[in-house]
C-alpha cells in the first residue's frame, strides 16, 4: 500500500533509505526454503520493539529485549524453521551467538544486533547452519527490492505468500518512507505483541516517539488480529528509524509525529488484513466492530470474542448468516449490555434490532459473508465507546495444517 500521490518503486522492507537486506537458505527447515534473514543500517538506526506477554518466551525474546535498549542498532537476524524457545542456556548463547556473527561481519557491537526466531518449539537450532547462513546473507546484503523479497521470504513458516506493505509521507518537504513486513499465519491472539514484523523508515525521530509510535500502531491493527486465540512465545516487532528523509527531527508530539504515526499506523494496518487473509486454511477476513459499548475496553473484549468464537468462524466459512452465535458470543465475555437494546448487522443488513430477530434476506446476507472481506457489526445499547478486531474463518484445512506442523 502506499500513500496517493507518492508512488513507490519499491514495495518491500529496503523501501526506506539507508537500509540493506538478504534472505537466504541455510538448511533449518526441512523444505529447503529460505529461512534466515537479515537487514542492515550501516549507518546505525534508532530501534524500538514490541514483544510477546506469554510468560514462556524464547530466547531471542530474552536477547533482543536487552539488545533494543542500546541508543544504536545496525541489524535485525531472523531465523525461521526453529523457535529457539525451552532450549535454556544453550538457546540464550545460540541467541547471543547469532548476533555476534552478525556484528563481526558488518563491523558493529553485538549488543547493536536484534534478534528473532520462529519456528518449533522445543529443539535446539542448528547453529553451524545458521552462521554458515549469516555469512552467505551477510554477502548478499542489497538495497533492492528483491532483496527486501528475499527477506520476507526468509522469515515466513506456514505462510503462503510474503506480507508487505510501504507508506510515504511528506513531513517538513521531505518525503519519508515507511516499509514493513510480518509473518503469520497460525498462534495468532496477541497482547500487546505480535507475530514477527519488521518495519524500517528513514524518518528522524527521537527513540522515545518512535517507540510510542509503534506502540499505538501496533495497539490498534497487528493487536486488534485474532486467528486462533493463540499467543506465540516468540511474538517480536519491531522497527528501525535511520533518519535519512533529511526532515528536521520528530522529538515531540505534533503534527509531524501525527503524520508519521499515521503512515505508520497504515502500514500495520495493512499487514493485519494480509495476514488475516493468509491465516492458516483461512479463506475470508471479516471485523468485527462493537459500538454503544460502556468502554472501549468492554468493546474491544467483546469484538475479540465475537472474532475468537469457533462457531463464528465456521459460520463464516460456509457463508451462514447464523446471527445467533454472534450474539451469543458477545453475551458471553461479560461485558455490559442492554438486551433489549441489542443490536446486530452483518454488512449494511440488520440482522437482529433491539433484542429481537428481524426479517431479513438470509440470501443477501449469505452473499455478503460469501465475500472476501465483509464485516459485523454489534450494538451493546449501553454507552458511547467503539472498538474492532479482525478475524478469519475456521475450515477444515487449519486442521489438518497443525495436526502435521510437528510430524
Amino acid at each position: 500500500m502506499t500513500n496517493k500521490g507518492l508512488k513507490m518503486s519499491n514495495n518491500t522492507i529496503t523501501a526506506a533509505k539507508g537500509f540493506k537486506a538478504a534472505g537466504v537458505s541455510c538448511g533449518v527447515k526441512r523444505s529447503g526454503n529460505k529461512d534466515l534473514a537479515i537487514i542492515v543500517c550501516p549507518d546505525g538506526a534508532k530501534a524500538a520493539a514490541m514483544f510477546t506477554t506469554n510468560k514462556i518466551v524464547s530466547a531471542a525474546v530474552v536477547t533482543c529485549k536487552k539488545h533494543v535498549k542500546t541508543a544504536k542498532t545496525n541489524a535485525v537476524v531472523i531465523n525461521s524453521g526453529n523457535a529457539n524457545t525451552c532450549t535454556g542456556e544453550k538457546g540464550i548463547k545460540d541467541a547471543s551467538s547469532m548476533c555476534r556473527e552478525v556484528a563481526v561481519k558488518i563491523g558493529c557491537k553485538t549488543e547493536n544486533v536484534l534478534i528473532a526466531s520462529t519456528g518449533i518449539i522445543g529443539e535446539f537450532l542448528p547453529l553451524e547452519k545458521i552462521i554458515a547462513g549469516i555469512n552467505e546473507a551477510a554477502n548478499q546484503l542489497d538495497d533492492s527490492a528483491q532483496a527486501g523479497l528475499n527477506f520476507a521470504h526468509a522469515i515466513m513458516t506456514t505462510d503462503t505468500k510474503a506480507k508487505q506493505a510501504v507508506a510515504a509521507v511528506k513531513i517538513n518537504g521531505k518525503t519519508v518512507t515507511i516499509a514493513g513486513t510480518a509473518k503469520g499465519a497460525g498462534m495468532i491472539g496477541p497482547n500487546m505483541a505480535t507475530t514477527i514484523s519488521v518495519f524500517t523508515t528513514d524518518v528522524d525521530i527521537s527513540k522515545a516517539l518512535l517507540a510510542k509510535a509503534l506502540k499505538t500502531a501496533i495497539g490498534n491493527s497487528l493487536n486488534k488480529l485474532t486467528v486462533d486465540i493463540h499467543q506465540s512465545t516468540n511474538d517480536t516487532a519491531m522497527i528501525l528509524a535511520s533518519g535519512k528523509a533529511g526532515n528536521k527531527t520528530i522529538n515531540k508530539t505534533g503534527a509531524d509525529y501525527d503524520k508519521f504515526a499515521k503512515a505508520l499506523m497504515n502500514v500495520c494496518d495493512s499487514l493485519a488484513k494480509q495476514m488475516a487473509l493468509d491465516a492458516e486454511g483461512a479463506t475470508k477476513f471479516f471485523k468485527v466492530v462493537v459500538n454503544q459499548a460502556a468502554s472501549k475496553a468492554e468493546a474491544a473484549k467483546a469484538a475479540r470474542a465475537v472474532a475468537d468464537y469457533p462457531l463464528v468462524k465456521c459460520a463464516i466459512h460456509g457463508s451462514d448468516p447464523n446471527w445467533g452465535r454472534i450474539i451469543c458470543a458477545a453475551g458471553s465475555c461479560g461485558v455490559n449490555l442492554n438486551p433489549d437494546k441489542l443490536k446486530c448487522k452483518i454488512g449494511s443488513i440488520t440482522v437482529f434490532s433491539n433484542g429481537k430477530p428481524v426479517k431479513f434476506d438470509a440470501k443477501k446476507a449469505s452473499k455478503i459473508i460469501s465475500q472476501t472481506e465483509h464485516t459485523i457489526t454489534i450494538s451493546l445499547g449501553v454507552g458511547k465507546a467503539e472498538d474492532l478486531c479482525y478475524g478469519c474463518d475456521l475450515s477444515n484445512e487449519y486442521i489438518s495444517i497443525n495436526a502435521d506442523y510437528h510430524t
